[in-house]
């Protein structure tokens, strides 16, 4: 369902409930939106909502205000003043909205252990339940079908889009994305679907290599940043909910965020515990066995520490088999 936010007007509905997160230069608040046309908000007739106002520096020809299913982004002003010499002068705000919001959105995080074990039998199950037509969207960008505009980079292997979170210009928060296409263990095209890091092989090492390469020719090529100026970080647990290129990719497409070194704006998802560096990935592999295909890779093997929002569809089992981990330890 579409967000009720489409303009600046909206914002003065919102209800405010708590701060979710606050840093330098955004602040994250959870709240509601009036509506009455959403399974959520039968009893109380408003959606569950949540705001993300950071500070931004644009020229008015390159604001570009939108609505996407839940996601909508907006440009404010703090004064009445919003022209200067007859011209309307860059916004001081960004503000993104996402209305509803799904208690994956808001959700109270719990460290727990995901072993092979686990995985097999709790985590992948799940993300073999997860409706296809979720990440149709992504499919479309693969093959060229949608959102080709917008692509800066594209290969056999993987390509290059921006994040809806960045505005393209300031390049303090410079936010992009790589998605994967479908490799074998020998980094050739192929059916095999990489969905996280539990899929990656030592084989994938050549194209994630060139992914890094490509990732700081880029941010070199086209906003001068050098050698050391960009984050390159996967999650895991990646978000299991839907959504298109300008936000953020379901987790059944393997992924790489590229984020300026020194953005501290994107809050948990670059914290321990959900962000590993692509380095440190790649490393890994390199440490692997070139004869480990028998007993599984060293992704397959590892023992994967996380957080979990209380409300995610993983949370009840994967929170019950922490107490199975535990009885082990003791016998």
């Amino acid at each position: 369902m579409s967000s009720s936010v489409t303009d600046l007007a909206s914002i003065k509905q919102f209800k405010f409930e708590r701060i979710l997160n606050e840093v330098t230069h955004a602040l994250v608040l959870l709240g509601s939106f009036p509506t009455d046309n959403t399974a959520r908000s039968e009893q109380t007739g408003r959606s569950p909502a949540i705001l993300r106002i950071e500070k931004t520096a644009l020229s008015t020809d390159v604001l570009r205000e939108g609505v996407l299913g839940n996601y909508t982004w907006l440009f404010g002003w703090l004064s009445d003043a919003r022209e200067r010499d007859g011209v309307e002068k860059g916004a001081d705000l960004k503000i993104n909205v996402i209305c509803p919001a799904t208690d994956v959105h808001i959700r109270k995080i719990v460290m727990v252990h995901e072993t092979p074990d686990l995985y097999q039998r709790i985590v992948e199950p799940y993300i073999e339940s997860l409706p296809k037509s979720r990440t149709q969207w992504v499919e479309n960008i693969l093959s060229g079908v949608s959102e080709q505009s917008k692509i800066l980079y594209t290969c056999p292997e993987f390509l290059i889009i921006p994040d809806m979170k960045w505005d393209l210009v300031t390049v303090s928060s410079l936010y992009i994305l790589a998605i994967a296409r479908y490799h074998n263990q020998e980094g050739e095209i192929s059916p095999r679907r990489i969905r996280s890091m539990r899929d990656l092989r030592r084989g994938d090492l050549s194209w994630l290599k060139k992914l890094r390469e490509e990732a700081s020719k880029i941010v070199k090529d086209r906003w001068s940043l050098g050698e050391g100026s960009v984050r390159c970080f996967i999650h895991y647990q990646p978000s299991y909910f839907p959504c298109r290129s300008k936000c953020i990719v379901p987790a059944d497409h393997f992924h790489v965020h590229i984020a300026n070194a020194t953005y501290m704006g994107l809050g948990a998802g670059m914290t321990v515990g959900q962000a590993w560096l692509l380095d440190d990935v790649i490393s890994l592999l390199e440490l692997d066995s070139p004869t480990s295909s028998h007993s599984g890779s060293i992704m397959q093997r590892m023992t994967f520490t996380y957080g979990l929002g209380e409300q995610h569809g993983l949370f009840v089992g994967m929170k019950a088999a922490q107490a199975e981990l535990n009885d082990n330890k003791e016998t």
